[in-house]
Order: C-alpha cells, then sequence, then structure tokens
C-alpha cells in the first residue's frame, strides 16, 4: 500500500472518537495498530506496538479485564475483536516469557542522573513506575513488604490465571530496565517510615495496594472455619497450607462490597487548595474486582479439595457484578451459584460455622437505580457448609502513615493526591493504585505507575514531558477484505474440564492461524474517511452522489443545507474556527450557514467500517482514506498518559463539503 505524509492537525475529541480501543485502554496502548499488524503476520513489530507502552503486557494479556474490548466498535456489529487474547499471542511469541524474547528498551535508556527516587511497593504501580523512571535515567529503590515481588499479581491472583513464571519473567524484564533495585521483606512502618525516605531520596512513591479484605458485619463472622477472600487467596498462592472443609460457602460480590464501604465514615469530600483531592471509589471498579475475587475464591477452593462449591451473593443472576463469560465458566467447573441472597447470619456448632441464614432479595436498586437492597420478609434459610469464605472485597492498609510523613488520608481510608500529577500533600512524594483510588483493573495501576513517572520527573526537573506528534499518512491505495462483515469471532481455546485442575492454566491461548484470522476482523478505526480533496490537483466534490450510492454501510448522506440547523453557539465555534476548517467552509462565512442554498455531505463514523468504497468511486478524488497515527516525541520513546490527554488542538477535520 502505497502512502503520503500530510501535516495536518487534529481536534482531541473527534480524534479520540477514532480511537476508541486505544482511548479506552487506561496505558493507551494502540491495540488497532497491533491488531493490524497481526493480520499482516508481522508478529515482532505487532509485539513492539503492544509492550511499548505497557511494561506488563505479558501479564495484561492473560488477566486484563480488557476496556479496550469494551469499547471495540467491532462489538456493535457483532463481538468485538478478541485483543486481550491476540496480546497474550504476541507476548508468548516475544515476551520474556518467550523462547524469542524482544528487548524493546533496547537503546531508549537516558544518560544516568544524578538524581533517586523510592518506590513503596512492587505491585503493576511501582514496576510500571520503575520501569519508566529507569528509562528516564534515574535510580530507583523499590521497597517491598512482601518476599515476592509482583503485588496482587503474585499474591491474589491464582496460578491458574496468571502462572508465575510469567509473573517473575514480567518483574526480571522490568528490573533490568536500568538502575532498579529490589529490597523485599522491608515494610513501610515496620522497617521504614516514609519520612525516612524524604530524607534519604529526592522523590517517595507510595504504592501499596490494597491488600486488607474487607468485613462484613453480621453475626458469627469470627466463628472458626470463617475467612477473608485475600487472606484465603495470599496463603494459597504462597504456598502456606491451608485447610478447608469438603463443603465451601463463599460470600461475594460487587455491590456487598460497596455496601460495606459505605458504612464507614462519611462526609463531602472536597477539593484541597494545593489541588490535593480525596477520590470516591468508584462502584463499578469495586464490583468488578470483588466478583472477580469472589470467582477466585470459589474456584481455587475446588482445586484445594473441596467436594461441593456454593456461591452467596446478593444481586439477582441479570444484576451479577461478573461477566457473563465468567459466571458460565464458574458454573461449568461445578460452582453452585445462589444469586439474590443477603447474608444475615453464619450459624455455629460448638464454635465451629455450620451453615449460613440468608434472606432472599427482593431488589438490589431503587427506582433511580440507586444501591438500595430490600429484602422478603420471613424469607430466612440455611446453606449447610464447614467452610465460609467472605470475597466482599478490598480496602488499603495506610497504618504506616503518620502525621510526621505529612501524607493527607481521607476518612475511606485513601490517600488524597493531585489527579494530574499524582503528587499528595506531601511535597515531593506521590501516590497512585488502590491506595489512591479504591479497587481498580490491573491496567489502570499501570497507567497509575507511568503517570506518577510523569509526575515525578516534571517535578524533579521542572520541565514539562513533550506532546506526542500526530502523524497523517494518506493512503493512496486502501482495502478491507471482502468479506470483513462475514468473519466470526472464534472461541478462545480452554484447557478441557477435566484437565483443569491444580494450578494448571485454563486459558490455553491462540494458534498463529486463529490469531491472523481474528486479527483479519478489526475495521481499522484510525483510518477515515475525509472530504477534503487532493489540493495538488484542486480537486473539488461534484455533488454526483456515488459515495453515497457505493456505501454498504448507509453511512453517507448528501442532503440540501436547508435541512440543517446552525445555531448561534454551533456557528460562533465555526467563526472562531474559521482559519482552520479548511476547505470544509471554502469561502463561506460561518453566519451565511443558515440562509445560503446548496448541499452537504453527512457522515456518521459510528457506522462507517472504513472499506474505503467510497474513495473508490470518487470520480474527482476528493475523497481520500488517511491514517492517524500518535508517534512519541520522547527520546525515550515513551508517551505519558497525561501528554496524551493534553497533546490535541482545535481543528477538526470535518466530514462535509460545503458547496453554494
Amino acid at each position: 500500500m502505497q502512502t503520503r505524509f500530510v501535516d495536518k492537525k487534529v481536534d482531541k475529541d473527534w480524534l479520540n472518537t477514532n480511537f476508541p480501543c486505544m482511548m479506552a485502554c487506561p496505558a493507551h496502548t494502540n491495540a488497532g495498530r497491533y491488531v493490524e499488524l497481526i493480520a499482516e503476520g508481522a508478529f515482532e513489530e505487532a509485539y513492539r506496538v503492544a509492550r511499548d507502552p505497557n511494561p506488563m503486557a505479558s501479564i495484561c494479556g492473560r488477566v486484563c479485564a480488557h476496556p479496550c474490548e469494551t469499547a471495540c466498535r467491532r462489538g456493535e456489529i457483532d463481538k468485538p475483536i478478541a485483543i486481550r487474547a491476540l496480546k497474550r499471542f504476541l507476548t508468548e511469541r516475544h515476551g520474556p516469557e518467550s523462547r524469542h524474547p524482544i528487548n524493546v528498551n533496547e537503546g531508549r535508556t537516558q544518560p544516568k542522573l544524578d538524581l533517586r527516587v523510592a518506590v513503596v511497593g512492587a505491585g503493576p504501580v511501582g514496576l510500571s513506575a520503575a520501569h519508566d523512571l529507569a528509562l528516564m535515567g534515574y535510580s530507583v529503590t523499590i521497597f517491598e513488604a512482601s518476599q515476592v515481588a509482583g503485588g496482587m499479581l503474585y499474591l491474589g491472583l491464582p496460578e491458574y490465571r496468571l502462572p508465575r513464571d510469567v509473573v517473575e519473567a514480567q518483574v526480571r524484564e522490568i528490573l533490568s530496565t536500568g538502575d532498579i533495585t529490589l529490597k523485599l521483606n522491608q515494610a513501610a512502618g515496620r522497617d521504614f517510615t516514609i519520612a525516612d525516605l524524604r530524607r534519604d531520596f529526592n522523590s517517595v512513591l507510595i504504592a501499596v495496594g490494597a491488600h486488607r479484605s474487607r468485613d462484613l458485619t453480621i453475626p458469627g463472622v469470627n466463628l472458626d472455619g470463617v475467612y477473608k477472600g485475600i487472606d484465603f487467596l495470599l496463603n494459597v498462592n504462597l504456598g502456606y497450607t491451608f485447610t478447608i472443609g469438603k463443603k465451601v460457602l463463599v460470600i461475594g460480590g460487587g455491590n456487598v462490597a460497596m455496601d460495606v464501604a459505605r458504612s464507614a465514615a462519611r462526609e463531602v469530600l472536597k477539593q484541597h487548595a494545593g489541588g490535593v483531592e480525596h477520590f470516591e471509589p468508584s462502584q463499578g471498579n469495586m464490583d468488578a474486582v470483588a466478583a472477580r475475587e469472589m470467582m477466585d475464591v470459589s474456584l481455587s477452593a475446588l482445586r484445594l479439595g473441596a467436594q461441593e462449591v456454593h456461591l452467596v451473593c446478593l444481586e439477582n443472576r441479570e444484576e451479577m457484578p461478573a461477566s457473563l463469560e465468567e459466571i458460565d465458566e464458574a458454573e461449568e467447573e461445578g460452582i453452585i451459584i445462589h444469586p439474590g441472597f443477603r447474608p444475615k447470619q453464619i450459624i455455629g456448632e460448638n464454635g465451629r460455622a455450620v451453615a449460613l441464614e440468608v434472606l432472599k432479595t427482593k431488589s438490589v436498586f431503587d427506582a433511580n437505580r440507586r444501591f438500595s437492597p430490600t429484602f422478603f420478609e420471613n424469607s430466612e434459610t440455611r446453606i449447610a457448609c464447614d467452610t465460609i469464605i467472605m470475597a466482599i472485597g478490598q480496602a488499603p492498609n495506610l497504618q504506616f502513615l503518620g502525621p510526621q510523613d505529612e501524607v493527607d488520608v481521607s476518612p475511606r481510608g485513601l490517600i488524597a493526591v493531585n489527579p494530574q500529577t499524582l503528587m499528595t500533600s506531601a511535597r515531593g512524594v506521590f501516590a497512585g493504585g488502590d491506595c489512591v483510588f479504591g479497587p481498580r483493573l490491573i491496567i489502570d495501576s499501570v497507567a497509575d505507575g507511568k503517570r506518577a513517572a510523569v509526575g515525578i520527573d516534571e517535578f524533579l526537573r521542572g520541565t514539562k514531558h513533550l506532546d506526542p506528534v500526530i502523524e497523517v499518512e494518506v493512503l493512496e491505495r486502501h482495502r478491507m477484505p471482502l468479506d470483513i462483515l462475514d468473519l466470526v469471532r472464534p472461541q478462545i481455546p480452554m484447557l478441557p474440564l477435566n484437565r483443569r485442575t491444580g494450578v494448571t492454566e485454563v486459558e490455553i491461548g491462540f494458534s498463529e492461524e486463529e490469531a491472523v484470522a481474528e486479527a483479519q476482523r478489526c475495521l481499522h478505526c484510525w483510518i477515515n474517511t475525509v472530504f477534503e480533496g487532493n489540493e495538488a490537483d484542486a480537486t473539488s466534490c461534484i455533488l454526483c452522489g456515488g459515495c453515497v450510492d457505493v456505501c454498504p454501510e448507509n453511512c453517507l448522506e448528501l442532503v440540501s443545507i436547508g435541512r440543517i440547523a446552525f445555531d448561534g453557539e454551533v456557528t460562533g465555534q465555526l467563526a472562531g474556527m474559521r482559519e482552520l476548517l479548511g476547505v470544509e467552509l471554502d469561502d463561506i462565512q460561518a453566519d451565511e450557514l443558515g440562509v445560503i442554498t446548496g448541499s452537504v455531505m453527512l457522515k456518521d463514523e459510528t457506522r462507517c467500517i472504513r472499506c474505503g468504497l467510497c474513495a473508490e468511486r470518487c470520480p474527482a478524488g476528493t475523497i481520500t482514506m488517511e491514517s492517524f497515527n500518535l508517534v512519541s516525541a520522547d527520546p525515550t520513546g515513551l508517551m505519558s498518559i497525561e501528554s496524551i490527554d493534553r497533546s490535541f488542538r482545535p481543528s477538526p477535520p470535518m466530514a462535509a463539503a460545503l458547496k453554494r
């Protein structure tokens, strides 16, 4: 495919709508680009695109909650692209866990700086920040309370979901990035204080996660045989002996966690003078994390030898926060789910739990969809069990922070930060991840680490990071597969039920043939139809309507300009952007749009499948297919989250050609 590059400014909002998968990813990974490269068989280059912005690509290829897939426009047609599985395919070929690893950081590390940064916590936030800071030339020391690095990646996720050798390989790769020192068994508050680190280091990042289980306040929680979900997973994942009974009951999920959280002290959360804010934990994030914990605990109990595992949650089946595929997978493996029940009390005999008494849920939300559960009177029933595990969510433990540290903590037990820089109320001390925002997705933590690294760098060196460059290519010949809408998303290969034992990984992953076939379903959203003509040829639209006729998705329409309302707000915006609108307004004044006659080309970009037939059909060459790509202007090749968010200037290529 022949291309030529053009110099063009692009509006942030317009571009965001055309990069849905990239903008939905908290780390802004250009998923569409590496999916396209997989379809072309360029696997090494695809791996570099997937790994460059994400130091935990191998981990995210297995356990990411893939918000990019939720945003994928292909999902509006049939099913979204299996982006996470395609990333795993790449990392298994070229990631640090593979036989042929690629060092994407070769040549990216900047000259060493005489500046030292302390990172408290070796989870995804701390490791991601350490990776980026090392590339910038900083000396980084990571203090980890546990005997292993990885945080909840190692301690909280079952090995059948995330193999330990993958975590260890990813950690080794990050530690080899530059001047990074890892100190294990070093706990804040016991072995050092934040005030100590502030004296010894130029900057400090607090990234301690949320390793404390939330409590369920019902009678009987102190009986023998009642455990907390995080404690259970920590013991199992560290290989400690953990004895459970034959009939295990898991209490968990979603809004139960939020209910517990809301019982904590409440106050109006206000912004502080220094730009530091207290954050309300996101109900959706807490639901998602609690639901995942609930499923992990249930399936781990089966693998430890329980004969029956029951799961009780407040929500009805259709309201459960866990994804449908997770629920189906749990039931397929033998988990017995009891949706729509609220735990009332744990029944004990001789000091040990023998049953859970529950109430039947009438409704979980009120008429305004606010969490306000109601229950049927006299609906008590008992579920017999010999072990109960409460998987109702996680919270950070910040008892190590004292007045001398000067770090502000909200009544909810979360660290307050500046949302742009992640600096706390203590100058030079930053924080990110679950200890700031409450339980969130792994990819959110990766993004927090990257944002914190930029905040620290800008604080210490006093210079802003360069904005990424928007690279625009005009594609001389662009075609999509003729049968693209007929391609079907394949099932991600899974281990047969009779082999899902112990720590054996359940998901197998795509073969090369399957990966290429799935990647070919991508709609190439970063490519767009632009109605600006070819300036060199002085082409202009002749209003033939050929593009409208050939469009297979009916997303183009040629209409009379009189059918469009131009109110004062719209014409005012257009007038203010007059010099940037190019051929869209030609020599028409903005205030003329409501009175002149003529035609306008309308395009529904949400329906466009980028087939390129309109550009091929256009006899005047007015329509071009253009590819938009973000390219780092930083010497390290890193694109910070913050600089991406602030990089765009107003000048949208409007999809309309106005003619007198």
